[in-house]
């Protein structure tokens, strides 16, 4: 497929891969039903997206991005730490509509996004790697739960990856 004018060709080199919108945080917390499932303090939120052919290598990729990704302050005051490096945490949760596409009408479509037997898994996946990488429990909100996240942005910093154009 031809990249619309004015549009990078890379982003439609085929289908867009895993996609996560990182927020770093002060703190924030995720509840169902009235009852808080995850809740972290200065760290990040990692909302993510997964679609039907997401696995290990975009899981590995985003882990590592995520976890060393350098948008904490250092004693300067410039950006130069990572969640790692201030001994932060991350409150993972999947979401879907990272996946929505409002190319037709107004009403969004979820098509692109992977189904819940094949994204549970994934997410899951990531969740136990993210753990790994920081040497602690990585909370999360309930998988395909509607959800309440809560959440105050420090900075503001929000950064959106892509698996698919590792960027």
């Amino acid at each position: 497929m031809a990249a619309p004018a004015g549009l990078h060709s890379r982003y439609f080199a085929g289908s867009i891969s895993m996609r996560a919108v990182i927020q770093r945080v002060t703190h924030a917390s995720v509840t169902v039903d009235g009852r808080i499932t995850g809740a972290i303090r200065q760290g990040l939120l990692l909302l993510v997206g997964i679609e039907p052919t997401d696995g290990s290598a975009e899981v590995e990729w985003l882990v590592r991005k995520s976890v060393n990704l350098r948008i904490f302050n250092d004693d300067a005051g410039v950006m130069n730490l990572s969640v790692q490096d201030i001994g932060g945490n991350i409150l993972a949760v999947s979401q879907f509509t990272l996946y929505a596409s409002t190319r037709k009408g107004n009403r969004p479509s979820y098509s692109n996004a992977a189904p819940p037997a094949v994204a549970e898994p994934v997410f899951g996946q990531l969740v136990a790697a993210l753990a790994q990488a920081l040497g602690r429990p990585v909370p999360t909100g309930i998988f395909g739960a509607d959800m309440a996240v809560e959440l105050n942005n420090d900075g503001p910093v929000t950064i959106w990856l892509d698996s698919r154009i590792r960027e």
